[in-house]
């Protein structure tokens, strides 16, 4: 035979039964059941005002929580998080506060307990870290030190059309300067983006991207057409060591962004995808906060450059004697009745010799040691560690 189970009620009502039957005193009655005079007489009292429901425990939340949050607070956050469904409560608050500053917000946690309580956020689940690696863009000390580059993946609309976004972004500011769909990931259709970028915001020092084309090649110092443009408007292309995206991680962790508010599903056509592409790039620039910024936006961080873009593209200036040779359409150059081959890379562009001994010279390409030529061997030996710029 089994145990039979007793809960707190059913002892509670056994407890009344026993007293309406008045078979022994209420002091008797109390210590048989094991509570005490007062908890008797409150079961009592609430079983006479309410019935048996009187027997069941009460909730213990307080009637009056002065420090809940205020019904017109709540239906704020509520409504930002709509508008705002991939921000957490670090952004929420920040924009918030930004928006209505004579209102005391709550802290962070407390939003996020709002969320939760709302099912409109889950747990992330922990995972081990890799230290951060900032060495490579702790030169950005400003806006347009440095601008970074990259594609952000292809992805399908939803009518099958392909999108391969190209993204360009201030490392300082986090200012996002172009996301625009590219029919095709080469040279020309990103030249001409670069082009309205330089025209609008002015030109950076450096151009940080990956070590694949268009950007950059397995050719003579990792050059490209697109870098030989860059190197001749005087801006220094920064490449990523193969397989290491985290060197250029602020702008991997905003493709992570770009796929949530963008792609996540994509739009019907090419069209639409890029008027998201748009709207997202106000948004993230005006009205997104950034941790990064001290949930500022990147607008307040960003200002043009004062470098502009030049209406012909400007000759090197070398800071030594040289003598100059341009470099012919099959990437030669002549020499003492020799053609030595460089690139065809460089065709139409002028190169810098520079004697360091005897019938050695160093070959320079704007600020770029590209290698060494050899006069009496007529050969010539590129760089095979990543080149470095040139000094007086």
């Amino acid at each position: 035979m089994p145990w039979k189970e007793r809960t707190a009620v059913d002892e509670r009502t056994a407890f009344v039964t026993a007293w309406q039957r008045q078979e022994m005193s209420f002091s008797a009655l109390c210590r048989g059941f094991g509570v005490s005079r007062p908890t008797g007489y409150k079961w009592l009292e609430r079983f006479d005002a309410e019935g048996p429901p009187g027997l069941v425990d009460l909730s213990r939340t307080p009637l009056h929580q002065p420090r809940a949050l205020p019904e017109a607070l709540r239906a704020r956050i509520l409504e930002m998080r709509a508008q705002h469904p991939t921000w957490g409560p670090k952004k929420l608050k920040g924009r918030l506060e930004r928006l209505y500053p004579d209102l005391a917000w709550p802290a962070r946690s407390t939003i996020g307990d709002l969320l939760r309580r709302e099912g409109l956020a889950q747990p992330r689940a922990k995972r081990r870290r890799t230290l951060p690696y900032s060495a490579p863009l702790a030169h950005a000390q400003a806006p347009n030190d440095v601008w970074c580059a990259d594609f952000k993946g292809w992805f399908l609309c939803r009518n099958g059309q392909r999108c391969d976004p190209f993204t360009l972004t201030d490392a300082y500011s986090r200012f996002l300067l172009r996301c625009r769909h590219v029919p095709k990931t080469d040279g020309p259709h990103l030249r001409e983006i670069l082009e309205a970028a330089f025209r609008e915001f002015g030109m950076p020092r450096f151009i940080r991207t990956d070590n694949g084309p268009p950007f950059g090649s397995t050719g003579l110092a990792g050059l490209s057409r697109l870098a030989v443009w860059w190197l001749r408007l005087g801006i220094q292309p920064e490449r990523i060591q193969p397989g290491c995206p985290e060197q250029n991680g602020r702008h991997e962790r905003f493709h992570k962004t770009l796929k949530a508010e963008t792609a996540n599903p994509a739009e019907a056509n090419l069209s639409r995808q890029q008027k998201r592409f748009a709207e997202f790039q106000t948004e993230y620039n005006f009205v997104r906060p950034h941790e990064s910024l001290g949930l500022k936006t990147p607008d307040r961080f960003y200002s043009a450059s004062p470098r502009r873009f030049p209406d012909r593209l400007p000759e090197f200036a070398y800071p030594f004697e040289c003598t100059l040779r341009r470099v012919s359409a099959a990437g030669h150059i002549n020499w003492i009745q020799h053609q030595i081959y460089l690139s065809v890379l460089l065709e139409n562009e002028d190169v810098a010799l520079r004697p360091v001994d005897d019938g050695l010279y160093e070959v320079f390409f704007g600020p770029l040691l590209l290698g060494w030529m050899d006069e009496p061997s007529a050969t010539f030996q590129p760089c095979k560690s990543p080149p470095r710029s040139a000094r007086a």
